[in-house]
């Protein structure tokens, strides 16, 4: 009873301070404020994997939602650039997909949207099968609007793919070696599995465009909206529209 008590004030506070302009904009559709919707689960069970906090509590949910949504409009702003090894079994080749730091920046962290930044703002929100949803809004800079419009150039091409990865139990792919402790963080399990869709989106766009199978494709990436996550088999799932650019592509002729 308590706890349900603070989620009800959780949810009365952040839609309270909600700004009245907030209302009415969709992703990808504004150049000045983006719109996008997280859900965190409030109770996390993954295949009894159990989290050392839990169930979550209120601040923690609302840290991860705001967490969540910052990452996903750094990624729509910004985005990634992208090298992708094709790879082919044939020829004794694996397939290597490495998403970069926000193109032109090399990691600065102005290429990120930065915890407590006065442009992210709650909307709406309200719990919903055993999930904290939260919508908000980002109003964009100058520099960010700029930034966003290149998204919009004519050579970047829209296209939708679904990512698998790790649900949130210890992987051996990503274990430290040390202690044995996976070494993916919370949102760093959401993050492999957009990279995963990111790899599809890449290799979708690649098979309508070039008749032969290339060996390698260089360009940049960008979410062009808020993914939608779900579990299937046991692990996370995501349906993810993206923008991509692709300026190179090194065919196996080459070598």
């Amino acid at each position: 009873m308590i706890r349900r008590a603070g989620l009800c004030l959780l949810i009365f506070c952040m839609v309270l301070c909600a700004p009245l302009w907030s209302q009415g904009f969709y992703p990808g559709h504004d150049l000045e404020v983006l719109r996008g919707e997280v859900r965190i689960d409030v109770e996390p069970i993954y295949g009894g994997f159990i989290e050392q906090e839990y169930p979550l509590p209120v601040e923690t949910l609302r840290r991860r939602a705001l967490e969540e949504a910052a990452m996903f409009y750094s990624a729509m702003i910004y985005g990634w650039s992208f090298h992708y090894d094709i790879g082919e079994r044939a020829r004794g080749i694996a397939e290597e997909f490495e998403l970069g730091p926000p193109p032109g920046l090399a990691g600065d962290p102005l290429g990120l949207i930065p915890w407590g930044d006065r442009n992210l703002h709650a909307t709406d929100v309200e719990l919903r099968n055993q999930q904290l949803c939260l919508w908000t809004d980002y109003r964009l800079n100058e520099g960010q609007i700029r930034r966003a419009a290149v998204w919009r150039a004519d050579q970047v091409r829209g296209v939708q793919a679904r990512g698998r990865g790790p649900l949130g139990m210890p992987d051996p792919a990503a274990q430290d070696g040390e202690n044995g402790i996976a070494a993916l963080s919370w949102l760093g399990y959401k993050q492999e599995t957009i990279r995963d869709a990111a790899r599809s989106a890449v290799r979708t766009m690649l098979r309508g465009s070039e008749r032969n199978r290339p060996k390698e494709a260089r360009g940049f990436i960008a979410l062009a909206e808020f993914p939608v996550f779900g579990i299937e088999a046991g692990r996370w799932t995501v349906f993810a529209r993206f923008r991509v650019d692709i300026t190179e592509i090194i065919p196996f002729a080459s070598y």
